[in-house]
């Protein structure tokens, strides 16, 4: 008897074991999907039931009405064999109304069963339609239950259909700051890589500009540039322009000043050099270059 109990109680645990990891691991939907199967299966059989009842109590009707129909034929026969037995005796026919009598007598007896019969069936079918009604409030309270549990049933989808959205997105919201997986990095983990990826090509760059190549690179196109810059001197030079020295220090020079060297200059060539004034030989050959030419008569040419 002992073994027998360990036995039964070994077998409760296994069950509550396993029904509680059935518990764990079914799907809401689905349960909730077979919870209210379950309900629809149960208000059909109970209207089949509560059909069966108002069967009974029409069937029990139908009866009623047929058995009052017959009471009042056999009364109104009886009434009429007392009738003929009366006037039988009262032409005095003896036979006749012993006859007559003993129909009569035969009716009373059946009208009496009859009667009988029609009591009872007035007793079920109060009972069969005090049941009936009784089902058919059953039937429009299970009804109602049954819409308000598909009523429930919609809002109970939304709330799970819901409630997996919020688990999708506490589990996008925690990958990106923890561990998913060996096999699965974390959105923190790819940018650290990008960070680091990033700063190992600047300092790269920075240590590439510092190199002997890149001092020679940048020597070279600086004179390339000076090269460039003297170009276009020469190219100012020959349209007549002043160079870009020049005008620079025009730019800088105030403007009091460059009026006053003007007028200077001016008032020295018309007097000539002053006394103890140092010429400069190139002014003193373009000068004499330019008298030269004034000085030249002009020859005629030869037609």
């Amino acid at each position: 008897m002992g073994m027998w109990n360990v036995i039964r109680r070994r077998w409760k645990y296994l069950t509550a074991k396993l029904s509680g990891r059935f518990e764990e691991t079914a799907d809401p939907k689905v349960q909730l999907e077979q919870a209210m199967g379950e309900a629809q299966e149960q208000h059909r059989r109970l209207v089949e039931q509560a059909a069966s009842v108002i069967a009974n109590q029409k069937q029990t009707e139908l009866q009623l009405n047929r058995s009052m129909l017959e009471l009042e034929k056999i009364s109104s026969s009886t009434r009429q064999a007392l009738s003929m037995a009366n006037d039988a005796a009262t032409r005095g026919d003896t036979a006749k109304a012993t006859e007559y009598n003993q129909t009569a007598e035969a009716f009373a007896n059946r009208l009496i069963v009859t009667e009988k019969r029609v009591d009872d069936l007035k007793q079920m079918h109060l009972q069969a339609t005090q049941a009936a009604q009784q089902a058919k409030t059953a039937v429009q309270q299970n009804a109602n239950a049954l819409q308000q549990k598909l009523a429930d049933r919609q809002k109970l989808l939304s709330q799970l259909d819901q409630a997996r959205m919020q688990e999708q997105l506490n589990s996008a919201m925690t990958s990106l700051s923890q561990t998913v997986g060996q096999d699965v990095p974390t959105f923190d983990d790819v940018r650290a890589k990008i960070e680091a990826q990033y700063a190992r090509a600047l300092g790269t760059a920075e240590l590439s500009g510092q190199t002997v190549e890149a001092r020679m690179l940048e020597i070279e196109q600086t004179s390339v540039n000076m090269e460039a810059q003297q170009r276009l001197d020469a190219m100012r030079s020959q349209m007549g322009l002043p160079v870009a020295g020049q005008v620079a220090a025009e730019l800088s020079t105030p403007a009091r000043p460059a009026l006053a060297a003007q007028s200077e200059t001016a008032g020295a060539l018309e007097e000539g050099p002053a006394v103890g004034t140092v010429v400069n030989p190139a002014q003193q050959v373009v000068g004499t270059v330019a008298e030269t030419e004034v000085a030249q008569p002009s020859v005629p040419t030869e037609e």
